[in-house]
């Protein structure tokens, strides 16, 4: 029997937050929280950040939910559900994570247009060693699409998949990535808002079943500096009023055939590039991952069946005709990268950018793309602060707060290397 319900939200550090509430509580349909944890660093620093009232009383802000999202989850006596969070007059409060991807979605449907997401994420292991520093997880057999106890000797991620099917995710692939002990965990497409409420709940379902085997699963970008990095890649299409894809063109998809929704939406990503990384690459160890030659999202560019640009139109067409946008980070929050992403490509079509040429080089020794994106987060805030049309886009006081936090963080990680910059993430994200 359930006993509990567990109510969360995603906050501005892609932190899950919430309350356990009594089994009498289950039928209501929203509580209270503290809105100054808007102004809470990694660090438990309190700060006057925008939209945070930290220095206005730190009011309440409610959380509410629908009945019918109330699902039950990996721990046995307990209910847990997602919501959106109101200020205390009753008001969608602007902050909200969950609302700014909302926005976006409704953005589109208003061109009769409904988007859809696939979400890839990339995670690596560790273990505490007998002096109880953190160490990559022992898995000496791990190989790229390496599966079985070779890659997983304690098999924890059976257990995940096992839990993942009692939840209803609906799981596409767990594999082992390039760098052992690194691991790949997709979800299946669906509507916007649902892709991202199941997979910001699929990761904290994954990192506290790890826990259990004494394994801290991290979705840090960059948490082992002699390896690779971890992303977060957003597949999206988009459904017309006829239940089509309206991506597709036809039956074949890649550069060759892609259409005029396809142009535009590449535009956009190309336009608001730089801007875009100071929201879904939001971390001093972001710029640790994203660097020229790690198919990491760094270069300005796009391509087709190319792991080395930033975002790559597939080869399928049909149904599933899509565009993958592989810049974005764990470390960020899923429901503000997927809206930043939605309004990139949504502005590249209103405004009819320029699609510029496809790239022909190979990404580690060459590339037609110019520009990257900056090469730490001082700069990534710098040009999300200049795009004032993805800003405003996304939420003026939304990303006023993200880029006050932001900055504030970047003073904070100045003088911290190696074990020390990974340990002020690390059991975070």
């Amino acid at each position: 029997m359930k006993t509990r319900l567990r109510a969360l939200y995603c906050d501005h550090l892609s932190i899950m937050r919430g309350k356990y509430l009594p089994h009498s509580k289950i039928g209501d349909d929203s509580t209270r929280f503290c809105r100054s944890t808007f102004g809470v660093h990694y660090d438990r620093d309190l700060l006057d950040a925008p939209g945070a009232m930290m220095k206005q009383g730190l009011p309440d802000m409610e959380l509410k939910w629908q009945h019918d999202d109330i699902r039950d989850s990996w721990h046995a006596s307990t209910q847990i559900v997602l919501g959106d969070l109101y200020d205390d007059a009753g008001e969608k409060l602007s902050l909200c994570p969950r609302g700014t991807l909302k926005r976006a979605v409704a953005a589109w449907e208003e061109k009769g247009l409904h988007p859809k997401v696939g979400i890839e994420l990339e995670a690596f292991a560790l273990q505490a060693d007998d002096n109880g520093r953190l160490v990559p997880y022992d898995a000496p057999g791990g190989v790229v699409y390496g599966t079985g106890p070779a890659a997983d000797p304690l098999r924890f991620n059976d257990r995940i998949w096992a839990m993942a099917d009692e939840m209803g995710f609906s799981l596409d692939m767990i594999t082992a990535e390039f760098d052992s002990p690194q691991f790949e965990y997709t979800l299946t497409f669906d509507n916007a808002v649902k892709a991202v409420d199941d997979i910001v709940l699929f990761r904290l379902m994954a990192r506290e079943i790890a826990l259990e085997y004494g394994i801290v699963l991290t979705f840090m970008p960059k948490p082992v500096a002699e390896a690779g990095g971890s992303g977060m890649h957003i597949n999206l299409s988009f459904t017309d009023e006829a239940g089509g894809n309206a991506l597709s063109s036809g039956p074949r998809g890649g550069p060759d055939h892609m259409n005029d929704l396809a142009r535009g939406c590449l535009a956009g990503l190309i336009h608001h590039h730089k801007g875009l990384a100071g929201l879904i690459a939001p971390t001093a160890n972001s710029y640790m991952r994203l660097q020229p030659g790690s198919l990491s999202g760094y270069w300005q560019n796009w391509g087709g069946d190319h792991r080395n640009v930033t975002t790559r139109i597939s080869s399928e067409g049909g149904a599933k005709a899509r565009l993958e946008h592989r810049m974005a980070d764990a470390a960020s929050n899923p429901y503000t990268s997927v809206a930043a992403v939605l309004h990139a490509a949504r502005l590249g079509v209103e405004h009819n950018h320029v699609l510029p040429p496809i790239e022909t080089g190979d990404g580690f020794d060459r590339t037609d793309a110019k520009h990257g994106t900056a090469i730490n987060l001082a700069g990534a805030i710098d040009d999300l602060e200049r795009d004032t049309a993805l800003t405003e886009a996304v939420g003026s006081e939304l990303c006023a707060n993200h880029i006050y936090m932001k900055r504030k963080e970047v003073r904070k990680t100045r003088d911290l290397e190696g074990d020390a910059l990974r340990d002020f993430y690390v059991h975070f994200i």
